[in-house]
């Protein structure tokens, strides 16, 4: 078989339970051609970022679901699911990582938060090629349409390879795929939501606050990841994990720092 043609071994998870729709929408349209694996938390761990579970142990269980499909359940977080497959889990490295189906955009400031990103991120820190992909909404999500996009990037993601410790967020429109505008490469937008806190007391007259923002910010760069997806672009934005600020460290050398 031509090595180009042969299947690969893709590692499955995500931020929103391995019961997740989205995640089994990535796994039905990439099984017949390769062998996915799905290592999941097992319940919802959205927004925690890249969190890690040190101080209490780490569970991994097999579950089945109603279609007779089989998975990892996992007790801690997404780059715990990530972590836990590469050292222990799976008999060797997967050939590629897939974080997702998230209902709901991973553009801008989101990044940082986001737990779909953060196993994808983990992934690239261990020299895995890795995807994190996302719908616009959580309001009737289009899955199917969105993994169907993802399976046949996959060969490219094969073929063409991604740079170490590089992974490709994804953001696809909630539409059917033949009312989406096409493809664009962005960047990461660093645009803030409108936030604010309610106050609130409980029944015991304690104070306690609710966080939450507005659904989108106001874009100022027309080339940003959110921006871009507005106008029902899929957004494919290359994140490093290299977080140095390489210009900044110049500057810095010309402070002339002294210890004293």
């Amino acid at each position: 078989m031509d090595v180009s043609q042969a299947p690969l071994t893709i590692l499955l998870t995500n931020d929103d339970g391995i019961h997740a729709p989205g995640l089994w929408a990535l796994h039905r349209a990439l099984k017949s051609e390769h062998h996915a694996i799905v290592v999941a938390p097992e319940r919802e761990r959205s927004a925690v970022g890249h969190g890690i579970t040190l101080h209490k142990p780490l569970r991994a269980y097999k579950v089945t679901l109603n279609a007779g499909e089989e998975g990892w359940a996992v007790t801690g977080t997404p780059a715990d699911c990530v972590k836990l497959s590469m050292v222990e889990l799976l008999e060797q490295r997967p050939d590629l990582v897939i974080s997702g189906i998230n209902p709901g955009a991973n553009v801008g400031v989101n990044l940082n938060y986001s737990g779909t990103v953060a196993a994808a991120k983990e992934a690239a820190l261990y020299g895995v090629p890795a995807l994190a992909v996302s719908v616009q909404s959580s309001e009737d999500p289009h899955f199917d349409d969105a993994a169907g996009f993802v399976a046949r990037l996959v060969p490219m993601v094969r073929d063409k390879g991604l740079p170490s410790g590089v992974f490709l967020n994804i953001n696809i429109p909630n539409l059917p795929m033949e009312a989406v505008a096409g493809v664009k490469i962005t960047r990461q937008g660093c645009d803030l939501y409108d936030e604010y806190f309610e106050k609130r007391r409980d029944p015991r007259n304690r104070v306690y606050y609710w966080q939450g923002y507005e659904s989108q910010p106001t874009y100022t760069q027309d080339n940003a990841d959110g921006a871009v997806l507005a106008q029902k672009f899929i957004t494919i934005t290359p994140v490093r994990c290299d977080m140095t600020d390489y210009s900044m460290m110049e500057q810095l050398h010309a402070w002339e720092l002294k210890k004293e």
